[in-house]
């Protein structure tokens, strides 16, 4: 391996606060961290994709995007298609080796192990990680009528080499690409062969924020505003827009974390009169049918029409944007006009301002889009306002601490973990958040959802988030057994049950928020007591006699019941 990528290595797992094991084994994770990221735009866990151990099938990261989501669990596909009313699907399989050499025997083998995946009759032994991602592959294939378009197929053979025009690797790789193609399950299949120079611009790339050229032509300077560096208001042809909007690799953005509501499906009546209008024998109408969208970025440099927004978010016109996505291959979108505002600002204050006031096409109220707004932020102050060693930070925005040399990623709490960490300590329900993570989230930040209430104090969140982080360095540290991976959920659940002498008290009191969390939040930060605390947690599990292997046992609430009374008052 040549010292820049030694280098690099040792940064990734320096950010990553991931502990050295082997060469090839840290490679790896390096490996599948770089090229997800590439094709993935949100945060995610780099373990939850590592598949290479014994029995990997030749196989050594995994990944399965359906409709825009990194799928994890098998319950996911049918929320997702039950959300969107289709499955838009992307395999990722990753094989990586620290030699320079290309070695078209290692490539066959993953080659072999990629065709096997798909086969009726695999040949060859899997481990618990391919299966899983089997299972999840064979329901999804299961619904091939409810497919947007077949599955893409992406692989990417990786060394520390450099890529040479070769006969003999250029058979191998068509070989594969003919053995998959017999399937005739794919829309296309992308084999990609890397070297050490292409692996280092993809992980360089993973620290930049994310940056857009393109041309915005018919458009008026709107007049100076105090905090706002510079704003404009035109029309954007789409073959113009979509370069804000789509990535290189042909996946949306990224970019619509300030928006209070993810994309609400096709289904959803709004977005059914948008495609209507798309779809429909006048689409130019979309211009003056439509509200548009809104932007807010960090910067912004022009030059004559020429502009590029640096750090930037669609605060509005999120749904408006996903459909546009949907229907980028409808003949004459190319030339739709979308009413577009510019804003460019780093004020935070007024972008909150700005996203409240914005967001009104789908039907939420204001006040929920306020308190949605403001609890976010401010819970994301919170957590920057703790020093020392229980320093975490609250990811509002996805990857926006990227660019950070400063953070160590492993302490960023996303907001997907923020809700599921909080609700299985506070609500108590670690089977649902296991999977039916949809459900949960439904009627998130409004009166009576138990999450991200407007008058919830945020030391319960943070207290939340910090007992996460800490077991989740015992996992990767090998203190905590990964067959608990399974239970984690069940695993902080009883935390504050054994970390405090006190009954949960009301999430609105500050006082009392702070007084019950306080002693927490000490033991966690204390190595033994917190180490203490999970053992007693998995002994609390282990003795309950509930079948952590079960995975319909896992989502149920009978589970949940019987490890709560396998506690014994516990304490530490």
């Amino acid at each position: 391996m040549d010292r820049i990528t030694k280098q690099l290595l040792s940064d990734f797992l320096k950010d990553q606060e991931i502990p050295t094991t082997s060469e090839a084994d840290d490679f790896e994770k390096f490996c599948n961290y770089t090229v997800l990221s590439s094709e993935y735009n949100k945060t995610f866990d780099v373990n939850s994709v590592t598949v290479g151990a014994g029995s990997d099938t030749g196989i050594d990261g995994i990944a399965i995007i359906v409709n825009g989501h990194l799928v994890e669990d098998i319950d996911e596909i049918d929320d997702l298609l039950k959300s969107n009313g289709y499955l838009d699907v992307t395999y990722i399989f990753i094989q990586s080796k620290t030699s320079s050499n290309f070695d078209t025997k290692e490539m066959h083998a993953f080659y072999f192990g990629v065709n096997d995946f798909f086969s009726d009759s695999p040949q060859l032994p899997r481990n618990d990680d391919i299966k899983k991602y089997a299972e999840i592959s064979e329901l999804i294939l299961s619904h091939a009528s409810d497919f947007k378009e077949n599955p893409k197929c992406k692989t990417y053979f990786i060394t520390t080499g450099v890529i040479n025009e070769d006969a003999n690797i250029n058979a191998v790789v068509k070989s594969s690409q003919d053995g998959l193609k017999s399937y005739n399950l794919f829309e296309s299949i992308e084999p990609n062969v890397i070297g050490a120079n292409e692996l280092g611009k993809l992980y360089r790339k993973t620290k930049n924020p994310i940056t857009s050229t393109f041309i915005f032509t018919n458009k008026v300077i709107l007049p100076e505003i105090e905090g706002i560096n510079q704003s404009y208001y035109g029309v954007l042809p789409f073959s113009e827009f979509k370069k804000l909007l789509i990535d290189d690799n042909g996946n949306i953005q990224s970019i619509f974390d300030d928006n209070v509501r993810d994309f609400q499906g096709a289904n959803n009546p709004v977005n059914k009169s948008i495609s209507e209008t798309l779809e429909c024998d006048n689409p130019n109408l979309f211009s003056v049918l439509n509200n548009g969208v809104a932007i807010v970025a960090n910067s912004i440099k022009t030059s004559g029409n020429t502009f590029t927004v640096t750090d930037y978010q669609i605060v509005n016109g999120c749904q408006t944007s996903n459909v546009l996505y949907e229907h980028k291959h409808i003949i004459g979108i190319e030339n739709i006009s979308i009413p577009l505002r510019l804003i460019v600002t780093d004020n935070e204050d007024v972008k909150s301002k700005i996203t409240v006031s914005a967001n009104n096409q789908t039907a939420i109220k204001k006040e929920q889009l306020a308190a949605m707004s403001d609890f976010q932020k401010n819970l994301e102050h919170y957590y920057s306002s703790i020093t020392g060693d229980g320093r975490l930070y609250y990811e509002r925005r996805a990857k926006q601490y990227n660019s950070d040399r400063n953070v160590v990623k492993r302490k960023i709490i996303t907001v997907s973990t923020q809700i599921k960490s909080f609700s299985s300590r506070f609500n108590k329900n670690p089977h649902l958040v296991t999977s039916y993570f949809g459900s949960l989230v439904k009627n998130m930040g409004e009166s009576g959802s138990k999450i991200f209430e407007q008058d919830h104090q945020y030391a319960s969140y943070y207290m939340a988030g910090l007992a996460f982080y800490r077991m989740d360095s015992l996992f990767n540290s090998g203190y905590i057994d990964n067959k608990y991976k399974k239970v984690k959920f069940y695993l902080t659940m009883l935390v504050p049950m054994i970390a405090s002498e006190d009954d949960f008290p009301p999430l609105n009191s500050q006082k009392k928020i702070e007084k019950f969390c306080t002693p927490i939040i000490t033991k966690l930060n204390n190595e033994s007591k917190c180490k203490n605390i999970f053992r007693t947690a998995m002994d609390i599990i282990d003795e309950s006699g509930v079948d952590i292997e079960n995975k319909q046992v896992l989502k149920s609430k009978s589970m949940t019941d019987k490890v709560l009374a396998g506690y014994k008052g516990q304490k530490i």
